[in-house]
């Protein structure tokens, strides 16, 4: 079952009255408040997607209760706060929280999931990752953490994962050297570290990884790599000894004067507010939903978000949101909506004709250049055009006088609307020979 388009949910009769749903997608609404928890009733659902809307408010933890649930897909929400623990509990096939508001660690049971597809990039996540990822080794295939904040070191047991294709975590503050075993990933095709502050030599074990086929490292501190051709592709903006576009060389003895001690990294720290000179800003968010297949980070598949920060707005019921200094989400410009507390939109739309607006009767169509509503009279009351037997108030009560209707040449106006029975509007885009036949009132 989908929705498209569409601006809320029911919330106590949809869920409620579909016990035998299995999939269910509301991707790609405007949907925005809380998940409501009548969603525990959908005791077979299987798969949920409600990325790319508007939800707020903490973790839906509702979700945690829906016992046949393996696919999850929250991304591109304001979902803010905690990642539960319970969610690495869960037996889950996918989970993709990219794109939110999330600000607390990793949880450090993150290994006991038994997802193939992890995806947490775009949020302000923080601390490491936790060495309880090697245990994941028979069921990762890809692991995206982007832009998280991520501190510390690569934990040596990422070596384990040797089924894992995808192993992403650029644009975060990881130090320290790359560890040599990354030999272990076997079966990796996209291995990105690039934006980190990692140093020391690139492992020659790189060489040894038969898969790969997209290793990115630049905008580090790499003091040497090898000569093969998967450690040469790439090397921008480090501190190695005769590659092309390296650092200065002020910034690469600064970092080697003070190399990083992975042994004493604390694994939950507060992320660093500032890098270390050179570093480059961690990479934006990309504007639509990810695909469940992770593509190269050079060929993302939609257009750059804007840059400026989403202003605070005030979705109901969670607290303000605060401005952060980079973007998450969906863009801050909302089409026009009587919320205004609603949280940012993920697309601007054009608004749409106000129901209460009502076009002259009798009015053949208008020129195909002139778009229909342009010259609507105002809500709430009944039109007519001008004429030489009547002239609109002048200034009177506050009254503000029609706008004329352009393209329609009346020898006298048309009668008003009798009633409380209001005529159909005219219908557009039809050539009529001569004018539409008589209107019928609404039921």
């Amino acid at each position: 079952m989908a929705f498209r388009n569409s601006v809320g949910i029911e919330e106590e009769k949809a869920p409620d009255g579909l016990p035998d749903l299995a999939l269910l997608h509301l991707n790609s609404n405007r949907f925005c408040g809380v998940l409501p928890d009548t969603f525990s009733h959908l005791r077979l659902l299987h798969e949920l997607d409600i990325s790319n809307n508007r939800f707020v408010g903490g973790f839906p933890e509702v979700v945690l209760s829906l016992p046949s649930l393996r696919y999850l897909d929250l991304r591109f929400n304001d979902f803010e706060g905690a990642i539960p623990p319970k969610l690495f509990d869960r037996p889950l096939d996918a989970i993709f929280l990219n794109s939110n508001r999330l600000t607390r660690p990793i949880p450090p049971n993150l290994g006991s999931s038994p997802a193939s597809v992890v995806v947490l990039a775009h949020n302000r996540l923080g601390g490491c990752i936790p060495p309880s990822i090697g245990r994941m080794a028979e069921t990762l295939n890809e692991i995206v953490l982007i832009d998280d904040e991520l501190t510390g070191c690569i934990p040596p047991q990422v070596g384990l994962l040797r089924k894992v294709t995808v192993f992403d975590v650029s644009g975060n503050h990881l130090q320290g050297p790359l560890p040599g075993s990354v030999a272990g990933l076997a079966a990796v095709e996209q291995l990105d570290v690039a934006g980190n502050l990692f140093e020391g030599p690139v492992p020659a074990t790189i060489c040894s990884l038969q898969s790969l086929k997209n290793f990115t490292y630049e905008d580090n501190f790499f003091s040497s790599r090898p000569g093969c051709p998967a450690a040469t592709a790439d090397g921008r903006w480090n501190c190695i000894p005769g590659a092309p576009a390296q650092r200065p060389p002020a910034q690469c003895a600064a970092a080697a004067a003070h190399p990083f001690d992975c042994s004493k990294a604390q694994c939950q720290a507060t992320p660093p507010t500032t890098r270390r000179p050179g570093g480059r800003t961690p990479l934006a968010p990309h504007r639509s939903p990810l695909p469940h297949h992770m593509p190269p980070r050079r060929t993302p598949p939609t257009p750059p978000p804007p840059s400026s920060p989403t202003p605070s707005h005030l979705p109901p019921p969670p607290p303000t949101y605060s401005e952060s200094p980079k973007s998450s989400m969906p863009p801050s410009t909302s089409p026009p909506s009587s919320h205004g507390a609603s949280p940012p939109s993920s697309s601007s739309s054009p608004p749409t004709e106000h129901p209460g607006y009502v076009l002259p009767p009798l009015t053949p169509p208008p020129p195909t250049t002139t778009p229909p509503g342009h010259h609507a009279p105002v809500p709430g009351t009944p039109s007519s055009p001008p004429s030489s037997s009547w002239s609109p108030p002048q200034g009177g009560g506050g009254k503000l006088p029609f706008p004329p209707v352009h393209g329609v040449a009346y020898s006298s106006p048309p009668p008003p609307p009798s009633g409380d029975k209001l005529p159909f509007p005219p219908v557009y885009g039809v050539a009529y020979s001569s004018p539409p036949p008589p209107s019928k009132p609404y039921n």
